[in-house]
């Protein structure tokens, strides 16, 4: 069985997911793909553990301390691909950037591949059904831009302010989609 919640936080209202152990998604209010992975028979429900270790993960974040993904019993649906993707996410500091570029040539590597396409990786960090914990937020264009979340330009700008990341050495696209 498949269960949901909802956690307030400064970036809006995030939907929690969960099958009662793990916790299978987190979306922000508005976001692309926002419940990609939650089943239409989900049903609302507060009183579950993981959604109490969710919240006070969210609350520690939020208050300006440093969890890391590997607190939570975390269980993202996705194709290997994207969870390999995913876990490269999980392994970005604090208050970091990486490129998109950068994640292609470590997934490359792993997979025993000499190169990968960027995009496919983009594809991957935007479908990440389990936004903030997993820090798909931490990932730039090629020479800092601030493009592709899909939680929006604002957010991103507001997470990564929060965590305190250099901002001088990013940008906010003209045009494109993360506007």
């Amino acid at each position: 069985m498949d269960y949901y919640t909802v956690y307030p936080s400064p970036v809006g209202r995030l939907t929690l997911a969960g099958d009662g152990e793990h916790l299978t998604g987190l979306w922000m209010e508005g976001q692309k793909y926002f419940g990609s992975t939650l089943p239409e028979t989900a049903k609302e429900r507060r009183d579950l553990p993981v959604f109490d270790q969710a919240a006070e993960w969210l609350d520690r974040y939020f208050a300006g301390k440093r969890p890391g993904p590997s607190e939570l019993p975390l269980r993202p649906e996705g194709s290997e691909f994207r969870k390999r993707i995913w876990e490269i996410l999980k392994e970005i500091p604090y208050g970091e950037v990486v490129t998109y570029g950068a994640i292609a040539r470590e997934a490359a590597k792993g997979m025993g591949r000499p190169s990968m396409s960027a995009q496919a990786v983009g594809g991957a960090v935007g479908h990440n059904p389990i936004s903030i914990i997993i820090p798909c937020h931490r990932v730039v264009g090629t020479g800092g831009s601030l493009t592709g979340y899909a939680g929006g330009i604002g957010r991103k700008i507001w997470l990564l302010e929060h965590e305190g990341a250099d901002m001088s050495r990013l940008s906010v696209p003209k045009k494109g989609t993360a506007l």
